[in-house]
């Protein structure tokens, strides 16, 4: 035998290390820097509910899972539905873990995973025997199912159960369907089946009625944010609250899809930065939300120039037309929602809710309703049109003028009344409505009697101006609550701004936008913002009573009685009116006489 047949050290390896061998087993990784794996995982990959414990938003189907398996009423069949990143497949991993869990000390099916089970590995890796996984939008035909099935009647090969995952399910053909309808009618008793759709309307009812069916829930917008905060916090990385609830907006209750933009999102900063709402915002493409808000109030005030110059701002920064009317949308529904229910149902910052519930307070909810209605056309209508900025500008202007028109019962009774349905002074002129002879006109003069000249309503231009016209009209308790809950911030004609102060009612800027409006005949909006009020006038009143008797404690005469007589308090401290000093008499006037 030669010396080449023999190897030697400084051969090379008979096996590449970056090839698998035959038994499958995945090749080995190859050394990275710092002693970091090379290849990185994704968040949503990362932070995958490995118990029950740790999906969000599903407590109901756990719940009802965690009682079933207590009592041992466990269903042959399961059928999870939701929207996509909910928990559907994740879901049905940890089922099949907890129907076959076993360890040292527990050897029965159970959702409290205290430890990694004997099985639990090779689940999760996806290579366990009796574990069987199959995507039906690979696999639609009758044969696929069929070749399945066949393995059901036969036992499983080292679990307690043989667990048949089918992802997708309602892309499973007529014929497949049908071959799957005699097995869930009468399975094997170590047999389970947990099918994952999206489209549950698709699978056919005679599926449905052999199943125990759990509707997985988009999760809301605050859980789904505490789902972030934690995974930023693992991460290290920082990113401002704002910019999380963007997020979880944007996710549209699925948690998989956040987790993808929040991975998107930490690289907008560099290591150890901030990332910023505005660097967020940016990233989804979506508007200013502040800005739309004020566009909105624009519109319900009637203003369509100021309006279409916002809009035109905000396409200036990349705005998409569309968006922006999404936005729109969002708002008419907010506000709706804010009138009927309140601003804490608005799932949105406090200030944002605050000035929704503003405009819902300042105008009706048949008016929002109009709103709502004619914004959604528009919106078909800007995704239609050749130019959508363009198709922004006519829906503003046309939001603007319906904004300000009255409803029918409105309009009624202005029509009784002898004035123009549209609240405007009567045209004039020929075709106007004052003609003088014949017409409608001449009949409706007939009918309602001459009505006596209206008082001018009041202008209002500070807030002690408001405060005077409650005085004036007698709302004692409106002028308390607005004495002591209201601390101003600015105050201009239609718009008042101002920081509730602890303790306010809930329902105090809708009782005065309702009497502004009946006493000057303007809509006013309020908004509340979380600081920066000055005092209000009660506080203002303590605080100068307190001022004022400090003063007094401090003179020295009043300081002299107090020691002269221990034990003596001050009880109060009014001031006494002065009194008027007497007019001085005018000399008497000299009477003009002749003297003789």
């Amino acid at each position: 035998m030669a010396d080449e047949d023999f190897p030697r050290d400084d051969d090379p390896p008979e096996r590449d290390p970056n090839t698998g061998d035959m038994f499958g087993a995945p090749p080995a990784p190859a050394p990275a820097p710092d002693g970091e794996s090379a290849a990185y995982t994704v968040i949503a990959r990362k932070y995958r509910p490995k118990t029950f414990d740790d999906l969000y938003g599903q407590e109901a189907m756990v719940r009802t899972l965690r009682n079933a398996f207590a009592t041992g009423r466990i269903a042959h069949a399961f059928m999870l539905t939701g929207v996509r990143g909910v928990g559907k497949t994740t879901t049905a991993r940890l089922l099949a873990r907890a129907l076959n869990y076993r360890t040292d000390t527990i050897d029965a099916p159970t959702l409290d995973f205290k430890e990694e089970g004997r099985h639990c590995r090779a689940i999760i890796e996806g290579r366990h025997m009796d574990v069987l996984e199959l995507d039906a939008a690979s696999r639609t035909g009758v044969n696929d199912i069929r070749e399945l099935l066949e393995g059901v009647r036969y036992a499983p090969v080292e679990a307690r159960y043989k667990v048949y995952i089918i992802d997708e399910v309602h892309m499973l053909s007529t014929g497949a369907f049908n071959a799957l309808l005699k097995t869930l009618e009468e399975p094997p008793p170590h047999a389970k089946f947990i099918f994952a759709t999206t489209e549950i309307r698709k699978v056919p009812v005679t599926i449905l009625s052999r199943t125990q069916r759990f509707d997985l829930r988009r999760v809301e917008p605050e859980v789904l944010v505490k789902n972030l905060e934690m995974i930023c916090e693992n991460e290290g990385a920082r990113v401002e609250a704002e910019g999380l609830m963007l997020i979880a907006r944007a996710a549209e209750g699925s948690v998989r899809d956040g987790q993808s933009m929040l991975d998107q999102a930490i690289v907008q900063a560099d290591p150890g930065q901030t990332v910023t709402a505005a660097e967020v915002r940016d990233m989804l493409g979506l508007a200013d939300r502040a800005q739309t808000i004020e566009l909105f109030e624009l519109l319900m005030k009637g203003q369509a120039g100021p309006a279409i110059e916002t809009f035109r701002t905000l396409y200036g920064y990349g705005a998409s037309p569309d968006q922006v009317m999404l936005d729109l949308l969002d708002h008419a529904h907010g506000a709706s929602v804010a009138k009927t229910v309140g601003p804490q149902a608005l799932v949105m910052p406090k200030e944002q809710a605050q000035r929704l519930a503003a405009v819902g307070a300042a105008v009706s909810a048949g008016v929002l309703s109009r709103v709502w209605q004619m914004t959604l056309k528009a919106y078909d209508e800007v995704r239609r049109a050749p130019d959508a900025a363009a198709a922004v500008d006519m829906a503003l202007i046309r939001l603007a003028y319906a904004a300000d028109l009255p409803g029918p019962e409105e309009a009624l009774k202005r029509l009784q009344a002898g004035e123009p349905p549209g609240g405007g002074p009567a045209p004039s002129g020929p075709g106007g409505g004052a003609r003088t002879g014949g017409g409608v006109s001449a009949v409706a003069r007939q009918a309602v009697p001459a009505a006596r000249p209206a008082e001018a309503a009041p202008k209002l231009q500070s807030f002690e101006d408001l405060l005077a016209l409650i005085d004036e009209k007698r709302d004692i308790r409106l002028k308390l609550d607005v004495e002591r809950f209201i601390r101003p911030i600015s105050f201009r004609p239609g718009a008042i701004e101002y920081e509730p102060a602890p303790g306010a009612p809930a329902d105090l800027a809708q009782r005065l936008v309702g009497r502004l409006k009946d006493w000057t005949g303007e809509r006013w909006l309020l908004s509340t913002q979380g600081g920066g009020g000055a005092e209000s006038l009660w506080e203002k009143q303590k605080r100068e009573a307190r001022e004022t008797r400090e003063e007094v404690e401090r003179h020295p005469f009043v300081q002299q009685v107090m020691a002269a007589f221990p034990g003596a308090e001050i009880v109060g401290v009014r001031s006494l009116a002065q009194p008027e000093q007497p007019a001085e008499a005018e000399p008497p006037a000299e009477e003009d006489g002749d003297d003789d």
